[in-house]
């Protein structure tokens, strides 16, 4: 018997469609994983991108294509509306629980909103007990230009908003398009992510995530799937025909 019929014969046929099975599975892995590789080096680029270009002065040009200057460092100065200020739960700040104040700051070319950074989770989180951090007066913010983000594919909590009109006031992600439906103005489809002072231990605390611009280990995750699928096509052949009928 051929290892061609020895495949498909009534003994075999079941761990032959597993073999395939397990092959097409690692393949499609090791697929992912170059996909993931993909978008890693496209990320970089645009992160190395952003860092070469000059800091962009919101106060004399609001771009219609800011979303794609993510990373970039931009300054703007305005007026903050506390009055419209919510807060991101499942914030630390040192290992301790708090918030992210996420405040809206006029400015003469529009409205963006400011991640002003973490505070403390020392009351029930009422907006009226943040407005021991109102910063009055007219501010310059310096920092980077960030993208919103919904509730992200694989676990987090997704928002909604009241039924009866509300504002809802702590946020589980920071959804641009969907807070953007409860202010009475239009706002930019980007957010300021302020630079953090040094030793700056005053609430608000900004932050900057670190970034490691690396590939990562995902070239090398891939050969490893890849080379499970050759050994599971390759070698089930070889293993079949050391078999007895």
């Amino acid at each position: 018997m051929t290892v061609l019929h020895r495949m498909f014969s009534l003994k075999w046929a079941v761990t032959t469609l597993l073999v395939f099975a397990g092959t097409a599975v690692c393949v499609r892995l090791g697929i992912w994983q170059l996909d993931r590789l993909d978008q890693r080096r496209a990320f970089n680029a645009q992160v190395e991108n952003m860092r070469v270009q000059d800091p962009l002065d919101l106060n004399a040009d609001v771009p219609a294509d800011l979303a794609t200057m993510e990373w970039r460092a931009v300054t703007v100065t305005g007026e903050y509306d506390f009055e419209n200020q919510v807060a991101m739960r499942n914030q630390y700040n040192d290992g301790i629980y708090g918030f992210h104040l996420i405040t809206p700051l006029l400015f003469d070319g529009g409205v963006i909103l400011v991640n002003r950074g973490w505070i403390p989770a020392e009351s029930d989180s009422a907006p009226e007990d943040w407005r021991v951090y109102d910063e009055a007066g007219i501010v310059k913010v310096t920092g980077q230009i960030r993208l919103g983000q919904g509730k992200p594919a694989f676990g987090g909590v997704a928002d909604a908003l009241p039924m009866d009109g509300t504002r809802l006031a702590v946020w589980n992600n920071l959804d641009l398009d969907m807070m953007s439906a409860q202010f009475s103005y239009p706002i930019l489809n980007v957010f300021v992510q302020p630079n953090p002072a040094p030793d700056d231990t005053t609430p608000p605390i900004p932050y900057q995530p670190e970034i490691e611009l690396t590939e990562g280990s995902h070239f090398g995750y891939a050969l490893q799937w890849f080379t499970f699928a050759t050994i599971l096509f390759v070698g089930y052949p070889f293993y079949l025909r050391k078999q007895d009928d």
